[in-house]
């Protein structure tokens, strides 16, 4: 049978009505307290008519994780209410939603009194601060506040959890030996760097039992000689497998060097070779804005899902455009 983006697709039990998602992308409208406001609750709801499933934006696990002070986090119970408006706001629209659960590690900026916390002491660039080497004490209260999100976000409603590993945040930080030249068990041979990682996703995984969906966002490429290679990421995953239900395929962000050619649907090979490696759902994102294109990534199996970001903040309706669908109503 021949997949199409209107065939209804499935992570863990979870069916997904098709296979268009929202991907995640900064809004910049939280409170300085880190809160959801309506105006996140307008901005999913608006965009959630005609995909299967809405990953909202990276939200912090704890207070200096923050990537911008305008960010949103789920690091107290206070902010599981406002979350849970955005959750229903979605569900009225027919979709799924997934939180994105964060922390920046040294791409945070965290307030003047919080630290700057890192797998090694070494700087984004000259616009962040230079970074602390977390402690493995604070690795263990990292990973209690990954579990604690975890938490509050089934408490939220949330259908899901996206765990961010790619674009140069802390647990990618941690894969990567570009910004990890730890000489502890966190560092130095790859079973070492993935570590973190891997007890962050059993932890989340104990959290919130086997039923509940909780899927990786990775890059794919470092954009760097010394760094990772889409085949050593699809070991990773190989790795942790066993706790997690879908793979959504990046790229880049561990340093600030950025891809030279930008073409569209140039992140699919990279989906693809994780593909073939994994038995797991694969999200492809990147570019992928015509429906031809889209429609063979799913049709050929290079992935199972494709993600749209971009054009979907200027047209919301853009999903539908896709489907070959009449614009959603306003609500």
């Amino acid at each position: 049978m021949t997949v199409s983006l209107h065939s209804p697709g499935r992570i863990n039990k979870l069916q997904l009505k098709n296979r268009l998602i929202l991907a995640p992308m900064q809004q910049h409208k939280g409170t300085p307290e880190g809160h959801a406001t309506d105006y996140h609750v307008q901005h999913y709801g608006r965009r959630a008519a005609d995909v299967g499933l809405v990953i909202i934006e990276s939200t912090a696990v704890s207070s200096e994780g923050r990537l911008y002070q305008d960010d949103i986090g789920i690091y107290s119970d206070a902010h599981i209410e406002d979350l849970g408006k955005v959750v229903k706001a979605v569900h009225a629209r027919g979709a799924r939603i997934f939180i994105q659960l964060s922390h920046g590690g040294r791409k945070s900026h965290p307030l003047p009194d919080e630290r700057l916390l890192a797998p090694s002491s070494i700087a984004f660039n000259a616009e962040y601060r230079l970074p602390f080497a977390a402690s493995e004490a604070e690795l263990e209260l990292l990973i209690d506040r990954y579990r604690k999100a975890a938490l509050r976000s089934q408490a939220a409603g949330f259908d899901g959890i996206e765990l961010h590993a790619a674009h140069g945040y802390l647990l990618h930080q941690f894969l990567s030996p570009v910004t990890n030249r730890r000489t502890d068990s966190y560092g130095g041979s790859v079973n070492n760097r993935i570590r973190f990682v891997h007890r962050v996703t059993a932890a989340v995984r104990e959290a919130v039992g086997s039923d509940y969906p909780v899927q990786i966002r990775v890059s794919a490429s470092d954009y760097d000689p010394a760094g990772l290679l889409p085949l050593q990421v699809a070991d990773f995953i190989a790795q942790l497998e066993p706790l997690i239900d879908a793979v959504h395929v990046s790229s880049g962000g561990i340093t600030p060097v950025r891809p030279l050619d930008v073409h569209p649907g140039y992140q699919i090979p990279y989906a693809a070779v994780v593909k073939s490696k994994t038995a797991l759902p694969v999200i492809a994102v990147g570019g992928i804005h015509g429906s031809a294109l889209a429609e063979r990534v799913v049709a050929e199996q290079l992935a199972d899902f494709v993600a749209i970001g971009r054009p979907m903040l200027e047209e919301p309706d853009f999903a539908g455009q896709l489907l070959d669908r009449k614009p959603s109503p306003i609500l």
